[in-house]
């Protein structure tokens, strides 16, 4: 094992929890050591994300406990298993992803994969770069689902989240049709002010009927769905022929509603979309590519406002506020210093 700086200490602080919904405890445990191709990563940030939520509730990926969530984050490395990728990463600033099953980023370090981080340019703060795999390489992806599908235009409930921010960036500076669909008039006037064109309210009694006019003329055929439950039916009964409905989260907690007449006579598609699963499809150079372009964007069309921060310990009250106040902004647990 190649080591930056002093010994490391044999304890960190990691928040745990111990069955899935239970409470979170911020626990001492010991440092892992990184083994043949991995890094050990002292951590500086990590948000929170609706995935981190889904998580901690059991949902959608295997764990076993207890376990440390956090699904992205940024550090520096300081410690580096054997092989030329772990050597060349070693004393780099970068963001972060856990391995498979492995313990996350809400811990004052993380072992991972050498293949699951990216060196941050000086320019991005360890703030953004602790955010920058999950909404922005998210966002971009589906921009470049768009683009391969030739897609005219697209739908996105959620709309008013700091994904959804993303989206309406990149559609505009992309020439992209993009109709957002949010819950409560003053997300309707925020995403306006930000300058997004198409901008629906669910809670209007012409919604359906609006979306489903509106779809057809802009020939919105790729439909991303955050919320799921009965609102994917109302999504696919207002898609255009030939559409294909992207599942990418489940915020609303149920599972996927609709009519099987719909999807036949229509010919559409119900579809599901994880960061990971869709990256493993691409070739090495694409991700090359598709990275430094994300990174490129991190100050601009991929950026994150953040709303609050919160050490470490308190992340029960950091994941309660989130809770009740997604669309205000990103809130981050931060852990060390830039």
């Amino acid at each position: 094992m190649k080591q930056k700086g002093n010994q490391l200490p044999e304890q960190m602080a990691a928040i745990r929890q111990h069955q899935a919904g239970g409470a979170l405890k911020i626990e001492q445990v010991a440092i892992p050591r990184p083994g043949p191709g991995e890094l050990l990563i002292k951590m500086d940030a990590a948000p929170i994300n609706p995935s981190d939520l889904a998580l901690l509730a059991g949902g959608y990926m295997e764990r076993s406990y207890p376990f440390t969530p956090g699904l992205e984050g940024s550090g520096t490395v300081v410690a580096a298993g054997s092989g030329l990728l772990p050597g060349l990463r070693l004393g780099k600033r970068v963001a972060c992803s856990p391995q498979h099953a492995g313990d996350g980023t809400w811990a004052s370090y993380m072992l991972t994969s050498a293949m699951n981080v990216a060196p941050l340019p000086r320019h991005i703060s360890s703030e953004q770069g602790s955010m920058m795999l999950v909404n922005p390489m998210t966002a971009m992806a589906f921009m470049q689902i768009a683009r391969e599908g030739k897609h005219r235009a697209i739908v996105n409930n959620a709309a008013a989240s700091s994904l959804g921010k993303m989206l309406i960036r990149l559609a505009l500076s992309q020439g992209i049709p993009l109709i957002n669909i949010v819950r409560k008039e003053e997300q309707l006037e925020t995403l306006k002010s930000m300058g997004a064109t198409h901008v629906l309210n669910s809670s209007s009694e012409s919604f359906e009927e609006d979306l489903k006019a509106l779809a057809e003329d802009l020939g919105a055929t790729l439909v991303l769905d955050a919320v799921t439950g009965s609102q994917s039916s109302i999504l696919l009964n207002a898609a255009p022929k030939g559409s294909t409905l992207l599942a990418y989260a489940r915020l609303s907690g149920e599972a996927i509603l609709t009519d099987p007449g719909t999807i036949m006579k229509g010919e559409k598609k119900i579809t599901g979309f994880l960061l990971g699963n869709w990256l493993q499809t691409k070739s090495l150079l694409f991700k090359l590519k598709f990275i430094s372009k994300v990174k490129k964007a991190l100050n601009g069309d991929l950026s994150s406002y953040i709303s609050r921060t919160y050490p470490l310990e308190d992340a029960e009250e950091a994941i309660a506020h989130y809770r009740e106040h997604m669309s205000e902004g990103k809130i981050l647990l931060k852990i060390g210093s830039d």
